[in-house]
């Protein structure tokens, strides 16, 4: 590898590559190679912090903005270690020319969502650039969280754990896709930005102990289970007639050749549970979103993949994503 590619972003083989071959190598450290979504604080345990930054194009879109999935995305990273958000930072690099209205726009979506999060924005930073230097607007968010629950993460992981689904998959990667100036698809879809403290909060109030939870952003479902398989060496059985795609991302990926389970969410989780938590988990998902599913289980096998079987019990491996997929999903 010398030069960066599209596809270092995408979510799949390739950035994990570049996360565990030099990021992790240069940064190490026993905290950083847990890589969940969140760091839980060694020296102060019942804390996580967490970063991301956003770069979504178009930064408006059916079901939300820039704003707004900059604020879900760290609010929900730390929700997938069974931390409560409680403070984020804000940091935006504004493109010259950018109209203030939008600018407003953005920042109203994203303090929204905290409003409704009960997330304080504390601190932050401003930059402009000349025209041509970012797109528009770019923005990073880091948040603390307090810990509800210790020890979630994929370390966790084991066989007998049943697999679930908190909502339909792809609709995130399906509205971005659609909006895309070289599709432009006239398509009614929202994609399912959201924040999810408010449901794994229900489930950790409910006594249920996730063993290890993902948001399935960048790579989608296939990303997460893929990661799973491969840092617990453990398979993963999944049925596809379990798995639920809406009418519309199904038709986007027919017509253009994309897999449902490589497109990005970001309001979708999938979590791992012992077997006699799996119905009450299922019952709580539900209750937040229709969709949710109990999708499959972790075998007693050492084989490290993901399998997943369709209706007529005939199966196939579920590949990790490669490639340039969606850039700039989120």
């Amino acid at each position: 590898m010398k030069n960066i590619m599209l596809a270092h972003g995408g979510g799949g083989v390739e950035m994990n590559s570049l996360i565990n071959d030099i990021i992790f190598e240069i940064f190490d450290n026993d905290i950083l190679k847990r890589a969940d979504d969140s760091a839980v604080l060694g020296e102060f345990k019942n804390l996580a912090f967490s970063t991301d930054s956003f770069v979504v194009d178009p930064i408006k879109f059916n079901g939300g903005d820039i704003g707004k999935i900059a604020a879900c995305g760290t609010i929900n990273d730390l929700a997938m270690v069974g931390a409560s958000a409680k403070y984020l930072s804000c940091a935006v690099i504004i493109e010259e020319g950018l109209d203030i209205q939008t600018l407003k726009d953005v920042l109203n979506s994203l303090a929204n969502i905290c409003r409704d999060s009960d997330v304080k924005v504390v601190c932050g930073d401003t930059k402009v650039v000349p025209r041509g230097k970012c797109d528009k607007i770019f923005i990073n968010t880091s948040g603390v969280g307090e810990i509800l629950v210790p020890n979630i993460g994929v370390n966790s992981l084991k066989a007998g754990a049943r697999v679930l689904l908190s909502s339909d998959i792809g609709r995130h990667g399906g509205v971005i896709l659609a909006s895309r100036n070289e599709f432009e698809l006239q398509s009614e879809l929202q994609s399912d930005c959201k924040s999810l403290k408010g449901v794994v909060n229900a489930l950790i109030s409910a006594g249920i102990k996730p063993l290890c939870m993902r948001d399935a952003t960048r790579g989608g479902l296939s990303a997460v289970l893929n990661e799973w398989a491969t840092a617990s060496g453990l398979e993963i059985l999944v049925h596809e007639n379990k798995i639920n795609v809406c009418d519309e991302v199904q038709g986007i990926c027919e017509l253009l050749g994309f897999e449902p389970y490589e497109l990005a969410n970001e309001g979708t989780f999938v979590v791992a549970v012992d077997e006699c938590d799996a119905q009450k988990t299922l019952e709580i998902l539900k209750s937040f979103d229709e969709n949710a599913s109990e999708i499959g289980e972790i075998l007693d096998s050492k084989n490290s993949r993901v399998i997943i079987q369709n209706a007529y019990k005939s199966r196939r491996f579920l590949e990790p994503p490669k490639g340039e997929l969606l850039p700039r999903i989120c």
